[in-house]
């Protein structure tokens, strides 16, 4: 005995579903693919600025905590001491692949002025370049003024 189907057939909607789910899926990659990035050290509040940063290929990332000399500090997301900064900045400007990298000083909002001149001094010291890390204002963020002015 056959089996005849009595039902009419429509393709069309049931080849569809696949496709709305992928493209369901590939939206939500998108969206949440930013909180999948490692991010490094501690979550630190940074300071707002209205500057935008440019993305460098390579970089290093060093955050420190709020506080004094006794602020928690990570290069990457191994914690260090104060102390073992500059040898760790020495290993890595010896490494050729990340000789040209930028670090990227993420200081808290609590953060005291000199901690961060102290950082600023051994970074740049062990000759690297800077770059201090901000958070987006409110405002509509502008790029940096090429003569170095603010105005």
């Amino acid at each position: 005995m056959k089996l005849e189907m009595t039902l009419d057939e429509r393709p069309g909607f049931l080849h569809a579903l696949p496709l709305f789910d992928l493209f369901a899926l590939v939206t939500m990659l998108l969206l949440l693919g930013p909180m999948f990035l490692s991010q490094s050290g501690i979550s630190v509040e940074v300071p707002t600025s209205r500057f935008q940063m440019e993305r460098y290929p390579k970089s290093v990332v060093v955050t420190v905590g709020p506080g004094g000399r006794d602020a928690s500090l990570y290069l990457g997301r191994s914690s260090i001491t104060l102390d073992d900064l500059s040898g760790q900045l020495a290993a890595l400007k010896r490494d050729e692949e990340m000789s040209r990298a930028v670090v990227l000083l993420k200081a808290d909002v609590g953060t005291s002025v000199g901690m961060e001149r102290l950082l600023t001094e051994i970074i740049l010291g062990a000759g690297f370049e800077l770059a201090l890390v901000g958070s987006p204002d409110d405002e509509t963020s502008v790029s940096a003024p090429s003569s170095g002015k603010i105005e």
